[in-house]
C-alpha cells in the first residue's frame, strides 16, 4: 500500500532517520512508537508528503488515495461543515463542483452533455450519491449533531473543530490513513467511536498517539522507532512492550552462558597449553574460543526510570473525612458541598473535564488553600506527598538537583539522596545541575523523586502525566499500583487511571460529585452522559528533532 524505501532525513547534521525501509499493508493499523524526539509526527509528515526526504523515497501502489488528519484548526474558516468534510476526497468534491457548474448554464452544449455523462459516470463510480450522508454519519458519530453541519468553520467551537478535521481525514474511505494524536481534544464517546471505526476499517491505518489504552484497542502492528531505524512488530502497544523486554533479557542470558564458556575455555586453554598431552585438546578449545560471538545488545534510546513509592508507616482505617467542601475561583463554583470519606485501601481517581476544581480540591487537602465553606480531617497516621501540576514554584530556586531533593528527605546523606535520582535517570554529574533550568520532563521526575524519597502513605496526583513520555508513564504507572498505601490521582491517562483507581469519583460542571466504587472503564460503561463530559487531552511534544526529551 504504501512503502519507504531507502528513507534518510536530516535536521542540518543530525540524522533523524537513516535508509529506512517499511512497508505498510492493506487490512492493518500500525501504530508509531518512539522516544520523545525520535521522529514519530516528521515519519508521518513525510508518508505524506508534507516533508521532502533527504535521500530515498516514498511509494504508494498508483491509484490509491491518501489521507491525513490536518493540525491547522482554522485553515477552512471560510467553509460550512458538510464542504469541509467532504473535500477530504479532492476528487470528488471537483467532480460535484464541476457538475454543478455544467448544469447551471443557460448555454448548454453538446460537449456539456458529453462531459457531463463522463462526470455522473466517475461520480457513481465514486459512490457520489452517499457522498453526503456518509459525510452526516461521521459527523453525528462523532458527537457533531446535524444542527452544526451547515454552519461556517468560523463559527464552530475549537473542540468541534477538530472533530470536523477527523471527519475531513476519514471522509470518502481513503485507502491510506494517517492521523498525528487523533484522541487529542475528544470526549470519551468520540474516541470510543473513533476505536470502532478503526477496528472495522479494511484499509490500511498509520497512527501516532501517546495514548497506550487507545494503541491497545487499535493496533495490529507497532513501528518502532529506534536509533533512525522503524523495526516492526506484530500486535499492540502492550504485546510489544513485553516482547521488547523479552527480548533483551533472552540476549542477555544467552550472553551469559557464552560468557561463561569463554570464561571456562580460557581456563582450560591457560592450564594446559604447556601439556604435551592435552596441547590438541588446547588448541580445538582455541578455535572454538575463537568462534564464540556475544550478541551486541545495542541499548534503546528509551529510557525507562524506576519509580518505587515506599511508605514509612502502615495507614490506619481513618485515612480522610471532606465534610461540605465549596469553593469559588473566578466568581465559579467549582466545588459544591462536596464530601467523602476514604477509606484505608481506596485509591480515587477523579475524572471529568473541571481540571480547575480538581486542583482546587488537592490544594484546599494541602492546606494551602482555604474552602469558602466546610472542613476536611486527615487520619492521625496519615502523611501526604503531593504532585503539583503547577511546580513553577517549586523549581524558583538556585539549589542543584541534590540539594533540592535532600529537602524532601528525612536523611540528609547525599549518597542516599543521589541513590534516588539515579533511578530517575539523573546520572552522578546531573545531581549539580540546577533545578531553575531543568526541562519540563527532568521537573516532573524530580516531583516524583520527591515523593518516592518522602515515604509518604497518601499520595495525591494532579495531572503527573502530562510532560512524561511514554517510557516514564509506563514506569509511573507501575508504581502507582504496586503502591500499597492510599492515592488520590486526577490523570488524562486513560489507562493509569483503569489499571490504578478502585474508586472513580466526578466533579460535574455545577461543582457536584458523583462517587462510584468502581473501575473506570466499568463507570463509563454504566454513563453514557460520563463519556460526553470527559475530554481527553495529550501531552504536546517537543518538536521531534530537539534535543531536549520533553
Amino acid at each position: 500500500m504504501i512503502s519507504a524505501n531507502g528513507v534518510t532525513y536530516r535536521v542540518g547534521k543530525k540524522a533523524l532517520f537513516e535508509d529506512v525501509n517499511i512497508k505498510f499493508t492493506e487490512g492493518n493499523c500500525y501504530g508509531i512508537i518512539g522516544a520523545n524526539g525520535a521522529g514519530k509526527s516528521t515519519f508521518l509528515k513525510i508518508l505524506s508528503g508534507q516533508l521532502d526526504t533527504t535521500n530515498g523515497h516514498i511509494a504508494i501502489t498508483p491509484g490509491q488515495r491518501l489521507s491525513f488528519l490536518e493540525q491547522d484548526q482554522e485553515k477552512y474558516n471560510d467553509q460550512n461543515v458538510l464542504d469541509t468534510v467532504m473535500q477530504g476526497n479532492a476528487r470528488l468534491f471537483e467532480i460535484m463542483a464541476e457538475k454543478d457548474a455544467l448544469y447551471a448554464k443557460e448555454d448548454f452544449s453538446d460537449e456539456d452533455g458529453i462531459r457531463a455523462s463522463e462526470l455522473e459516470t466517475e461520480f457513481a463510480e465514486m459512490n457520489g450519491w452517499e457522498a453526503e450522508s456518509d459525510a452526516e454519519s461521521l459527523l453525528n458519530g462523532l458527537g457533531i449533531e446535524t444542527e452544526y453541519h451547515y454552519q461556517m468553520m468560523a463559527d464552530m467551537p475549537g473542540a468541534l473543530k477538530v472533530k470536523v478535521l477527523l471527519a475531513r481525514a476519514l471522509f470518502g474511505n481513503p485507502d491510506i490513513l494517517l492521523l498525528d494524536e487523533p484522541t487529542n481534544h475528544l470526549d470519551l464517546d468520540a474516541i470510543a467511536w473513533l476505536e470502532d471505526f478503526l477496528i472495522d476499517y479494511e484499509n490500511c491505518v498509520i497512527v501516532v498517539s501517546h495514548d497506550r489504552y487507545f494503541l491497545n484497542k487499535v493496533c495490529t502492528y507497532i513501528a518502532d522507532i529506534d536509533y533512525g531505524k522503524i523495526t516492526l512488530y506484530a500486535g499492540n502497544y502492550d504485546f510489544w512492550y513485553e516482547s521488547s523486554q523479552l527480548m533483551i533479557r533472552q540476549m542477555k542470558e544467552a550472553n551469559k552462558k557464552k560468557e561463561e564458556k569463554i570464561k571456562e575455555l580460557k581456563e582450560f586453554i591457560s592450564r594446559f597449553a604447556a601439556n604435551a598431552s592435552k596441547s590438541k585438546q588446547a588448541t580445538s578449545r582455541k578455535r572454538a574460543l575463537e568462534k564464540i560471538e556475544l550478541d551486541e545488545i545495542k541499548p534503546s534510546s528509551r529510557k525507562y526510570p524506576y519509580i518505587d513509592f515506599r511508605p514509612n508507616r502502615e495507614i490506619g482505617n481513618e485515612v480522610l473525612t471532606v465534610s461540605h467542601i465549596s469553593k469559588t475561583v473566578g466568581g465559579v463554583k467549582v466545588l459544591d458541598d462536596v464530601s467523602f470519606v476514604m477509606g484505608h485501601d481506596d485509591k480515587i481517581a477523579f475524572v471529568g473535564s473541571q481540571e480547575l476544581a480538581k486542583t482546587t480540591l488537592f490544594e484546599i487537602l494541602m492546606g494551602n488553600l482555604e474552602p469558602d465553606e466546610g472542613s476536611y480531617k486527615w487520619g492521625v497516621t496519615t502523611s501526604q506527598s503531593y504532585f503539583k501540576k503547577d511546580n513553577t514554584e517549586l523549581f524558583d530556586s538556585d539549589m542543584d538537583i541534590t540539594q533540592w531533593l535532600t529537602g524532601y528527605s528525612e536523611i540528609k546523606d547525599v549518597t542516599y539522596v543521589r541513590g534516588f535520582l539515579g533511578r530517575m535517570l539523573f546520572p552522578g554529574e546531573d545531581g549539580v545541575k540546577k533545578v531553575r533550568i531543568l526541562s519540563g520532563g527532568e521537573k516532573v521526575r524530580c516531583q516524583l523523586s520527591s515523593m518516592m524519597i518522602s515515604g509518604a502513605n497518601c499520595l495525591i496526583f494532579d495531572e503527573p502525566t502530562n510532560p512524561l513520555d511514554m517510557e516514564s508513564i509506563s514506569a509511573l504507572n507501575d508504581g502507582m499500583i504496586k503502591f500499597p498505601g492510599v492515592e488520590l490521582i486526577a490523570c488524562r491517562d486513560h489507562q493509569v487511571i483503569q489499571t490504578t483507581a478502585n474508586r472513580i469519583i466526578e466533579i460535574l460542571p455545577n461543582g457536584k460529585i458523583i462517587d462510584k466504587v468502581s473501575s473506570y472503564d466499568d463507570y463509563l460503561a454504566a454513563d453514557a452522559d460520563a463519556r460526553k463530559r470527559t475530554v481527553y487531552v495529550a501531552a504536546v511534544e517537543a518538536e521531534d528533532f530537539s534535543e531536549d526529551e520533553e
